[in-house]
This record gives structure tokens, C-alpha cells and sequence, in this order.
């Protein structure tokens, strides 16, 4: 089994990288495999509402990041979304991606555990935790918990080590992530997935 985890955070081995360096570690010693994959700091632009991945399942844009991490999180069993707080939300590069990335090709996810970790200087957490957690409620993934709000403090990756709260709260994220990844696997050919009713859309307008 393995299990994708985004940096998308700017810098590539700062604190979002630190604290999810603690997910995997714990991950791989729960015989559960990880990658960390950092979505860079160029320019990512933002879904332009065409449509045009309606068919292929890749976005027409092919000069970022985002139809790499597609095909990760298809290969992948579990998904962790890592970033650092910027003005109590998540970095617009990210949303932009993942914008992109869940924009009509969630079903390849569905029933995928996932699990969102933010990291900030002092203030600002639970908001952009809330926000990235959004991409999993709506796409049919469990979300994974932990014995508090998956977040790190530390305005770089000395600061987070001093983190002993912060750190065991990505140890105990990783347990539970490897834990329902294993009772799926065993459960895989006894409980199907639920059957997906056809799906509706209703327009509210006057």
C-alpha cells in the first residue's frame, strides 16, 4: 500500500516538509509505503471552468504540476495534503492545483482515505485546515483523524521540531491512516463500496 503525500508549500524542505516527513516516517514504520511529492514554487494557474478534462480526465493545462498529481493520487491508497498558512488559508498555488486536480475527476478517488496537515507560524490553522479537508468531503474519501486539529507550528523546520505536540499529532494521524488502510485491504473483498446512486444536479435560480 502506499500512500501520496503533496508538499505544497513553496519551499521544498521547509516546515510543511518537516511535518510531513513525520507522517511518513511513522507511515513506513506501520509497513505502509509513502512519497512525498512537492508541487514547486512556479506558477500554477487556476481551473478555468472549460470542461475539457470532462473527457480525457486530465487537464488541458499540461505545464504544472497538476496532471502528475493526478496520476498519483490514482495510483496511491491514501492521500495526505500538507501546506503552510498563508493569511489563514491554504497557498493559492495549492487550491489552484487541487482546484484542478478533484475538478470533475473525483470518482478515481472515491473511498481513498485522506487527510489534510497545515503548518503556521502562530495563527490561522483551523481555517485552511477546514478549507483543504473540503476536497475530501465532497469527493467520497474518508477523512482521516487524529488526537487534535492536524497542524504544526514553527516558522521553519527547527521551530517545528520543538514541536513535540505538533509531531506526535502527525504520528498519530499516520497510525490511523495506516490502521484504516489495512481494514480496507482486509475487508476489500467482503464489503463492497457503496453502489453510487446516479447523480443529481440541481441549479438554484429564479
Amino acid at each position: 500500500m502506499q500512500v501520496l503525500l503533496i508538499n505544497g508549500s513553496p519551499h521544498k524542505y521547509g516546515s510543511t516538509y518537516r511535518a510531513l516527513s513525520e507522517v511518513a516516517r511513522q507511515l513506513e514504520a506501520e509497513s505502509i509505503g509513502s512519497e512525498i511529492f512537492h508541487i514547486g514554487s512556479d506558477p500554477i494557474r487556476d481551473c478555468t471552468g472549460c470542461f475539457g478534462c470532462e473527457e480525457t480526465g486530465y487537464c488541458v493545462f499540461d505545464d504544472d504540476p497538476v496532471n502528475t498529481c493526478i496520476d498519483l493520487a490514482r495510483k496511491a491508497d491514501g492521500l495526505v495534503v500538507g501546506c503552510p498558512v498563508y493569511y489563514a488559508g491554504p497557498t493559492a498555488s495549492l487550491c489552484a492545483l487541487l482546484d484542478r486536480m478533484f475538478f470533475l475527476k473525483s470518482t478515481a478517488y472515491a473511498y481513498k482515505p485522506a487527510a489534510a496537515v497545515v503548518n503556521c507560524r502562530r495563527g490561522g490553522a483551523s481555517a485552511a485546515f477546514d478549507r483543504l479537508n473540503k476536497y475530501f468531503t465532497i469527493s467520497n474519501m474518508p477523512v482521516v483523524p487524529s488526537q487534535y486539529w492536524n497542524a504544526t507550528h514553527g516558522l521553519n523546520p527547527e521551530e517545528v521540531e520543538q514541536d513535540l505536540e505538533g509531531l506526535q499529532v502527525m504520528r498519530t494521524l499516520a497510525r490511523n491512516m495506516a490502521w484504516l488502510l489495512k481494514c480496507i485491504d482486509v475487508a476489500r473483498e467482503r464489503v463492497p463500496f457503496p453502489e453510487p446512486e446516479p447523480r443529481l444536479r440541481t441549479n438554484f435560480i429564479r
